[in-house]
């Protein structure tokens, strides 16, 4: 048996007003929050689907249908703590994340220790086995012209012993 896995995860929500914009389950200020059926936590939503597809186990769609009533407005810490123990009930656990988000504004840097904290508390890990980074696309594309944010994981995955 293959003793590790990775797997990658993207999303992306448009930007709109009268939303909060929530990221890696922190309330970050800012005049545009993020569109979706549940609070649209992109970064949160990209690690999610990478854990999912580590193991070959669909996407967050799968588990969390925007058709269904019950996650509108959810909370993404809560389904990222439901997907954590999918993967434990598997038999398996996190060796780190390591992602991006890509916005223009606002300036996410003197957030990262937050979420990264909030992340880590939620999955049982160190912050230091959490990495996020946060760059701009250079005013190119949807997320470049401030009409969303979009964020990139990787999630390594451990068989547990």
């Amino acid at each position: 048996m293959t003793k590790i896995r990775i797997g990658n995860g993207y999303d992306i929500h448009q930007l709109v007003s009268d939303r909060a914009l929530i990221l890696g389950g922190i309330q970050i200020p800012h005049e545009l929050g993020l569109l979706g059926h549940s609070d649209a936590d992109v970064l949160t939503h990209a690690i999610m689907d990478a854990m999912l597809g580590a193991l070959s186990l669909g996407d967050i769609g799968h588990y969390f249908p925007p058709s269904d009533p019950q996650w509108a407005g959810a909370d993404s810490l809560v389904l990222l703590n439901q997907v954590h123990q999918l993967i434990r009930d598997q038999g398996w656990q996190i060796g780190n994340i390591d992602s991006v988000v890509v916005a223009e504004r606002p300036k996410l840097k003197p957030h990262i220790h937050n979420m990264r904290d909030k992340l880590a508390a939620v999955l049982e890990l160190e912050p230091n086995q959490i990495g996020i980074k946060a760059t701009t696309n250079e005013k190119l594309g949807p997320v470049g012209r401030e009409e969303g944010i979009c964020a990139y994981a990787v999630v390594l995955l451990v068989a547990s012993e």
